[in-house]
């Protein structure tokens, strides 16, 4: 099939990128061209494993093309899919400019039948508008509209359009859905073929639902600390029900990124907007926007409230790990409130630092975990890479001022960092006191 994606961002890059090494012939088009000349050349704006490789190969191959030129992109392609940003305003609603805005373009070049797929997480009932956009653009109807969601997690987003779980597609006509179920055929992957509301439905509804599974063990996880229990403990317990499920029961400070902030916002703004009150969303946000600042206290009451002139080793600044996006990242909110305490922070983060003072004021980062753990009073890991999971606990010891580790993803065990001296706080478990 011959594809377009408009839209070169986390999903429309990875979505037209495998799109093309599944055999198809794909143009993406961005109106950046100074990213568009470097995706050219196989240089990619974002860190995520393997998609470099990919890009590389399928140009290669001539499949995989990239350019600004709207019109060629449109013009040769079936099926065109708008993959743009759709951030939060200010009210928490999703902001469809840049939707619109491509939906008016395609309409102006559109001159024969195409299917136009919405790529973009949007509020239910946005594809309907887009059809209106279109046709008043295209000046005639020859053309559907479809939502095809995307359910990626940055930082294995290969992994899952490649091995996706299911393929979501909102049509309104069956030579639409004919179209869209062909394309997703190579993945063998199960096909949800609904209308076009239902679709954009379930996009807010499944990231709705794993938001409240991490707020919610991190409730239990607040709670655990006042009762005695260990969360880890409780999460392996209830994750072997088949009902409940081991995933997302990770207790921490919580989810950032950019989909599950803007998604649970742009819920309960759907919801007020068609009258309903969604109590257990708001209270989601809240349990999250409040459980970032559990490892302050933590800090704070390691050194009795008083932090001044410490050197805090922030390990991690990415939402998450194998990403380098800051986007809601809890060390945005986390640092500042340090640095005003007056704590003298040091961040390492393997690929996101350069990102992270761009959105944090007097960042200062350090080029190697050793430097950053260097003389430092305490450690703070916010993100749970790998190479801190695997930190030798002998030369963090030997590294480390104050043996002080307060750690907002319990990565290590509870008995070595009690048997190693560490004065050793995590989320919904036991304080570990050790000797410092």
């Amino acid at each position: 099939m011959n594809i377009c994606v408009i839209g070169t961002g986390y999903v429309g890059l990875v979505s037209g990128v495998c799109f093309s090494d599944v055999g198809n012939y794909v143009t993406c088009v961005d109106i950046d061209a100074d990213k568009i000349e470097k995706l050219k050349k196989g240089i990619i704006p974002i860190y995520e494993p393997g998609l470099e490789e990919l890009v590389l190969k399928n140009i290669e191959k001539g499949r995989l093309s990239f350019t600004t030129d709207l019109a060629e992109g449109v013009e040769k392609a079936e099926l065109v899919f708008i993959a743009v940003g759709t951030p939060p305003k200010e009210n928490g609603e999703a902001d469809l400019q840049y939707v619109e805005s491509v939906a008016r373009a395609i309409g102006e070049h559109l001159k024969d039948y195409k299917v136009i797929v919405t790529k973009s997480t949007v509020p239910v009932g946005t594809g309907r508008r887009i059809k209106e956009i279109i046709r008043e653009a295209a000046g005639h109807d020859n053309f559907d509209v479809a939502s095809n969601p995307e359910f990626l997690r940055e930082g294995s987003a290969i992994y899952d359009t490649m091995n996706m779980e299911r393929a979501v597609i909102g049509v309104e006509s069956k030579r639409a859905g004919e179209l869209l179920v062909e394309l997703h055929r190579p993945f063998q992957t199960n096909i949800v073929l609904t209308d076009i509301e239902t679709a954009e439905m379930i996009k807010y509804a499944s990231n709705a639902f794993l938001a409240t599974k991490i707020s919610f063990i991190n409730e239990i996880a607040n709670l655990c600390e006042l009762v005695g229990a260990d969360v880890t403990k409780v999460a392996e317990g209830m994750g072997f029900d088949k009902r409940i499920g081991s995933a997302f029961l990770q207790a921490g400070i919580g989810y950032g990124g950019s989909c599950f902030p803007k998604d649970t916002s742009a819920l309960v703004k759907i919801s007020e907007k068609a009258g309903y009150d969604f109590k257990i969303v708001k209270d989601v946000e809240k349990v999250n926007k409040m459980q970032r600042f559990r490892v302050v206290d933590k800090l704070l009451e390691a050194f009795a409230g008083n932090i001044a002139g410490k050197k805090i080793a922030v390990l991690g600044l990415a939402f998450k790990p194998n990403t380098d996006d800051m986007r809601d990242a809890p060390s945005v909110d986390i640092i500042p409130i340090l640095q005003q305490k007056g704590a003298n922070v040091l961040a390492y983060d393997p690929v996101a630092s350069e990102n992270a003072k761009k959105v944090i004021p007097d960042l200062q980062v350090a080029e190697n975990l050793t430097e950053a753990l260097k003389g430092a009073n305490a450690v703070l890991i916010l993100t749970d890479w790998p190479q801190f999971k695997e930190i030798d606990l002998n030369e963090l010891s030997r590294l480390l001022e104050e043996k002080v580790v307060i750690d907002g993803r319990n990565i290590f065990d509870l008995q070595q960092m009690e048997e190693h001296g560490f004065y050793y706080a995590s989320i919904g478990r036991k304080t570990v006191k050790g000797n410092r």
